[in-house]
């Protein structure tokens, strides 16, 4: 009683597939694969991304060193 059989186990796929319906089961497993993959694609290149942010924050750091330039705007009649 501690462990359920095949039987059990093709029972619950059978009424979860009653419920949802193979449509809606196909477009979750899709999701979730998707979502996986993103995760794993953000894993490996999770390393690439910090040096760029820091390649963008020296390079911002640069441009605010220059001189600003006040204009006036007109709006136009």
């Amino acid at each position: 009683m501690g462990t359920f059989s095949i039987w059990h186990w093709l029972i619950v796929l059978a009424v979860v597939v009653m419920v949802f319906g193979t449509k809606k089961l196909r477009n979750l497993g899709a999701d979730l694969g998707g979502a996986v993959k993103g995760f794993k694609d953000g894993i490996k290149d999770g390393g690439t991304a910090e040096e760029k942010a820091a390649a963008q924050v020296a390079q911002s750091s640069s441009v605010a060193d220059k001189p600003t330039i006040d204009v006036e705007a007109k709006t136009k009649s």
